[in-house]
């Protein structure tokens, strides 16, 4: 029987979570999320594990403990971070509507309560920064309080800080303390410049020129780097996207909904070339349209965060 830690990953996505903690040498036991074509992607980069395509809010403890009749080390959980997120303008006013009101607002209270039943030796739930401030903060004390949990952390972790070529600023709500180690920031240029031409073919998966709307395509060309071609409002700010890169700069922040120009070429980015600025490694195998593979890479947690987390639990458990 093998030694190593197992884990579980409660929305799970296309897996970049759980592929840190897979290099580190966890044991990948189970894995939920209600979206089939993310669970396809998960299937078949984490073969050995089971995968359950469902609402957490239907899912019920027993149904994972029957499943695995194993103690669970490490729970995983990246809920939606929409209820919360200030780049979505149709956030709701209050901490306490966002929960209770906005549809997918209570699902993190779905893995609090998972980690309660199933109390593993460590859990790290991963959102957006807001929800770990004033009320927000309150709540989900009390939520954890509710089901045993005393002791909670909400650790802030900057991703380009630790090897991820883009920005991704989160809170992973821990029972631990989570301190990575910094590391030099990745640019643009370190991270996709050695990928060959993607109008020719090649053995990258997903490696392929996206094409540009004919309309946007003239404001599009004329951009320089740094410049965006759309503005949307979010709850506090405008948001921009189809952002031309600034090749010598990390990335800006990869969300479901983004979209990037090559720094240099007048071209989008490939899905490869945005797998590559999450830290995502090239035999990882994405499913779908192009819409959702690239959906799925900016709703991921960057793997390289994952892996630094990892090892920091691994390290706790010698």
């Amino acid at each position: 029987m093998s030694n190593n830690l197992n884990f579980i990953d409660l929305f799970s996505g296309a897996g970049g979570f759980s592929l840190g903690f897979k290099q580190q040498g966890f044991i990948d036991l189970l894995a939920i999320d209600h979206n089939e074509v993310a669970a396809t992607t998960y299937t078949l980069n984490f073969p050995n594990s089971k995968v359950i395509v469902n609402d957490l809010r239907k899912i019920h403890s027993l149904d994972i403990s029957d499943q695995l009749r194993e103690k669970i080390d490490v729970i995983l959980a990246s809920p939606p971070c929409e209820p919360f997120t200030s780049a979505n303008s149709k956030r709701m006013k209050t901490p306490w509507s966002r929960f209770y009101e906005d549809p997918q607002g209570d699902l993190i209270f779905h893995a609090i309560r998972i980690i309660g039943d199933l109390k593993p030796k460590f859990f790290v739930i991963e959102n957006v920064i807001p929800i770990s401030a004033g009320d927000s903060k309150e709540i989900l004390r009390n939520q954890f309080k509710a089901v045993g949990c005393e002791k909670i952390y909400f650790n802030h972790i900057s991703a380009d800080k630790f090897g991820c070529p883009s920005i991704r600023n989160r809170v992973f709500i821990s029972n631990i303390r989570l301190r990575l180690q910094e590391v030099k920031k990745k640019s643009v240029k370190d991270t996709i410049s050695d990928l060959p031409p993607p109008n020719y073919p090649n053995d990258y998966q997903g490696h392929f020129i996206l094409p540009i709307a004919r309309q946007a395509e003239k404001k599009v060309m004329k951009l320089r780097p740094g410049e965006a071609a759309v503005h949307f409002r979010g709850s506090k700010a405008e948001i921009r996207n189809w952002i031309k890169l600034e090749e010598n700069e990390v990335c800006p922040t990869i969300m479901g909904k983004s979209r990037f120009l090559h720094p240099t070429l007048n071209r989008s980015l490939t899905v490869r070339e945005h797998a590559r600025l999450m830290s995502f490694p090239d035999n990882f195998i994405f499913t779908g349209s192009t819409e959702e593979m690239i959906n799925q890479i900016g709703e991921s947690v960057p793997p390289i965060v994952s892996y630094g987390i990892a090892n920091i639990i691994k390290k706790m458990s010698i």
